[in-house]
């Protein structure tokens, strides 16, 4: 509307003008006339000035308008000037109008931005922004107290905390996730985010210090490993303990001194031979277990090194190839893309991937199909999965996070260590093993770096 009347407010003066001169020339070369012409003049030269005055004050108001804008200065008003008609009193009221809801804007993104720091203050996970150069943008009161650092300004100062956590978080990708033990006190788990602000890339770090957390599940880890302890070492030393009082009362009844020393009935010496054995056996079975838990406890650091996928699969199969082949197992490899590599102790999860080959080879024995797949799938910055496939008998929905834990097994034969070790060196590998299983359709591990 605006706009219609300032061009109707144009085009009336263009015509006036026109009329005026048209008038003016015709008056002085037709009619012989020269007051009026001159008269007719004058006021083409006002509606000139006035027309181009008319221009120049709305040009004058729409640059004032961008530069308020520009500048984010929402503090300017347009007057209305009754000379120039009620066409600049539409513009200057809806400049003013324009003007206010960018000022009710800018107060809502301020009040919006407040907000947000005084939640990010508050939360109890500590938060670090800084861009590219290093620089600090953003340390709320949670960080500030994690790390304990004095005027914390540039990312390098956290080599002032540890600078083994400087570089690991340096060398942090989007979206990755790590753990660091900085202390006895703090045990922090730092995950990374990247964003685009102001012209700038930013990188966003939160940290949490699961110390307690970790206190509180390593003391009921040790109150359920002590039930195993206790359960397994019971298991042995009762029996035991039971065979060594029958074995002293069969001494006692069926044993009679001689002048040349000890005479015991055949029955007797028999019950004892065996209870001997059995004695040796469970002593064996002790061993044994304690064995299992030392190795259990006494994994090394992995030497990572960057190894092909493919080999990895064409090792783990050439030793399995006789097993599987005497037991009719086919086994297939699927790699995308077929030149992934992998971060890894070769050794360690050569170990794992043999573990559960074997178990899927075990799986499988009573189906009529016996197929295994080997995958491996590379996932850009959510990391690398290698999986291990089978259509076995699979496992209960109750067994799924249960076979991880040491010496439980759903076998008859096995220590139940194997899964519990694989775990702890994806652990140390800062991965995951993971399973998944339908009952008599598919089982899935899958091992998971990132």
């Amino acid at each position: 509307m605006v706009y219609k009347r300032f061009s109707v407010g144009i085009s009336i003066r263009i015509v006036l003008i026109t009329i005026c001169l048209f008038l003016g020339i015709w008056l002085y070369y037709v009619q012989d006339l020269w007051l009026a012409p001159a008269i007719l003049a004058l006021i083409v030269v006002v509606l000139t000035g006035e027309m181009i005055y008319y221009v120049n004050s709305i040009n004058h108001k729409l640059a004032r308008f961008l530069d308020s804008i520009r500048f984010t200065d929402f503090s300017s008003s347009f007057t209305s000037d009754s000379k120039m008609g009620g066409s600049f009193r539409e513009v200057n009221k809806a400049f003013n109008e324009v003007m206010e809801v960018f000022k009710q804007t800018r107060a809502e993104k301020e009040e919006q931005m407040l907000f947000m720091q005084v939640i990010i203050q508050h939360i109890t996970t500590g938060i670090i922004s800084f861009n590219s150069e290093g620089k600090i943008g953003v340390v709320n009161n949670a960080a500030k107290h994690l790390l304990q650092i004095p005027q914390f300004r540039d990312i390098t100062d956290l080599g002032k905390l540890s600078s083994k956590l400087l570089k690991e978080v340096v060398d942090l990708k989007p979206g990755q996730r790590i753990s660091f033990r900085v202390n006895s006190s703090l045990h922090l788990i730092i995950q990374s985010a990247y964003l685009k602000m102001g012209g700038q890339s930013w990188t966003l770090l939160s940290l949490q210090n699961i110390n307690a957390e970790l206190q509180s599940n390593e003391l009921e880890a040790w109150q359920n490993l002590t039930k195993v302890l206790r359960h397994e070492i019971m298991n042995s030393i009762t029996p035991i303990s039971s065979l060594v009082e029958s074995l002293r009362t069969i001494l006692d009844e069926d044993s009679y001194v001689q002048k040349e020393g000890m005479l015991i009935k055949k029955d007797g010496f028999q019950d004892i031979q065996e209870g001997l054995d059995t004695i040796a056996n469970r002593s064996k079975g002790l061993v044994t277990f304690v064995n299992a838990y030392r190795d259990y406890t006494n994994i090394p650091e992995p030497k990572k090194e960057l190894i092909a996928v493919k080999t990895l699969f064409e090792n783990v199969i050439g030793l399995m190839k006789e097993e599987l082949k005497s037991h009719q197992i086919d086994i297939h490899t699927e790699i995308t893309p077929s030149d992934l590599e992998v971060h890894c102790d070769p050794d360690q999860i050569t170990m794992i991937l043999i573990n559960l080959v074997k178990n899927a080879g075990e799986s499988v024995q009573n189906q009529a199909d016996r197929l295994i797949f080997l995958r491996a799938l590379g996932q850009g910055d959510m990391g690398i999965s290698l999986q291990v496939e089978d259509n076995g008998a699979g496992i209960i929905p109750e067994a799924l996070e249960r076979i991880f834990v040491p010496f439980y097994t759903t076998k008859k034969t096995g220590s139940g260590i194997g899964l519990a070790i694989s775990r702890q060196i994806m652990n140390l590998h800062r991965g995951s093993l993971q399973v998944s299983s339908v009952p008599n359709e598919r089982t899935v591990f899958s091992l998971n770096f990132r």
